[in-house]
């Protein structure tokens, strides 16, 4: 199942009829939301990794508590380390009534890394996915809003949220109490505060930070405004006659109206696809694995694509470019129909390509792709 759907039950319903517009809540199979980060999840990575911050914040009546509460200072092959978390130190506040906050879990927690890409890829934006873990009977911060949209889901316990909907003149309370298997949507700026119910309470909220129209824009002006006839300076005197300056300004927003009239949105809109699937963080993890098994490659070997990667084809003149969406690829056009096979199948083997290729361009091929990241060996 995909990420928007296991989110919000129907991907194209919440993308045209919710999304950015209300709040929203889907029941999924529990399991498949406590799977992503469980409450022993948190133990291993509070307690046996080597976490530094700014990826754990610790929260108490609604303050953060600076950094040197809850870090030690170390070394490494007689380099300093300093932030480290300090497990004990962590879990005495926790202990006191304190929320742990895990930022940034995508990444470096395999589960939310998948489910943010895939979520990123549906959506056309950048996420990310923190984690709250709040004593029983506590509230971490008080009632405020988010500057981006976010999905909410519990993976442990119970919080019961106080949601404030409506227009500022008409402000409603809704309570919906948050139970593994229940994820909820909110909007960019809605209110909203949780406490903890008579049970540990663990929470992931994934955040979308939204690429608005006004970016786009912005940045189809700046590059008309590029013209070096916007360089000219204003005329002498136009303190005394502002006229004097209204006229040049009215000659240069002529101009610059006809030069965005003749912006071509298609243009634009490419950029920006190639921009985000070509800018991304990769993830790579079974990597070293895969390329230490190269050698062994053979007809019977199976491949997939790897869930992080995107799989974007548009072809050129000359090249086929392939958008992963850390980077792009060129290749022959004749390998289009190898792409669209990567592409649309969750998984083939090597001799599967034999339309196209023959037995030892195949295992070129294939290698190639394996070691940009797209595809992996199947164990």
């Amino acid at each position: 199942m995909d990420a928007l759907t296991l989110l919000s039950g129907d991907a194209q319903t919440f993308c045209d009829k919710v999304w950015a517009s209300r709040t929203h809540l889907h029941h999924a199979a529990p399991d498949a939301l406590t799977a992503l980060l469980s409450l022993d999840d948190v133990d291993h990575l509070l307690t046996s990794t080597a976490l530094r911050t700014p990826a754990l914040r610790v929260v108490k009546d609604g303050t953060v508590l600076a950094a040197a509460d809850f870090t030690r200072s170390a070394s490494l092959a007689g380099a300093p380390l300093s932030g480290l978390v300090d497990a004990r130190k962590v879990l005495a506040h926790f202990d006191a009534g304190a929320t742990v906050v895990l930022q940034g879990l995508h990444r470096y927690w395999q589960p939310l890394t998948d489910l943010v890409r895939d979520l990123e890829l549906a959506l056309g934006h950048p996420c990310q996915a923190n984690a709250y873990l709040t004593p029983p009977g506590s509230q971490g911060f008080a009632r405020h809003s988010d500057s981006h949209d976010v999905f909410v889901f519990q993976t442990h316990g119970h919080k019961l949220w106080e949601i404030v909907e409506g227009g500022p003149d008409d402000p409603q309370v809704r309570e919906v109490l948050l139970e593994p298997g229940l994820s909820m949507y909110l909007p960019t700026g809605t209110l909203h505060s949780a406490r903890s119910q008579e049970q540990t309470s663990l929470h992931v909220t994934i955040g979308i930070n939204q690429v608005t129209a006004r970016e786009l824009l912005s940045r189809a002006t700046e590059q008309a405004l590029a013209d070096e006839r916007y360089d000219v300076a204003l005329p002498a005197g136009y303190l005394d006659d502002p006229s004097r300056l209204a006229e040049r300004l009215s000659d240069e927003l002529a101009a610059l109206a006809e030069s965005l009239a003749a912006t071509d949105p298609e243009t634009l809109a490419k950029a920006r696809v190639d921009e985000f699937l070509t800018d991304r963080v990769p993830y790579l993890r079974g990597g070293l694995v895969d390329l230490v098994g190269l050698d062994h490659l053979t007809d019977d070997s199976r491949l997939e694509r790897r869930p992080t990667a995107a799989c974007v084809l548009d072809p050129g003149p000359e090249k086929l470019r392939v958008l992963l969406g850390d980077r792009e690829l060129k290749v022959p056009l004749r390998l289009t129909g190898v792409m669209e096979v990567v592409r649309d199948r969750a998984t083939f083997t090597v001799g599967e390509l034999e339309p196209w290729l023959d037995p030892q361009s195949r295992l070129v091929v294939a290698r190639r792709l394996v070691r940009e990241g797209l595809l992996r060996i199947v164990p």
